[in-house]
């Protein structure tokens, strides 16, 4: 792994593409965060619509799992979307 992201060799061991991959994305419930992680994903794909996405709101409402399961065509797809989530302000951890 480099920059704490999986490589493609693994990526590709684990997965066949084109596939679903799920994305969990946490963060405070503020500020339109759902909508940037979302177009974060949504533009990294290039994409004309929103990815299959789902929210779960924590007990005391502070924070939010904004869970993703696009179609990937290749291992470099979930690379380019791993990093554009990085730098996607308001992300607290990425799973």
């Amino acid at each position: 792994m480099s920059d704490g992201l999986p490589t493609v060799e693994l990526l590709e061991s684990t997965h066949n593409f084109p596939c679903r991959y799920l994305f969990k994305v946490i963060g405070r419930d503020e500020d339109d965060f759902t909508v940037r992680v979302v177009t974060a994903v949504r533009t990294a794909l290039e994409a004309s619509v929103d990815p299959p996405h789902r929210l779960r709101h924590t007990s005391g409402g502070a924070h939010v799992s904004v869970s993703l399961e696009p179609v990937l065509k290749s291992a470099d797809q979930v690379l380019a979307v791993y990093r554009l989530l990085h730098q996607t302000d308001g992300v607290v951890m990425i799973l």
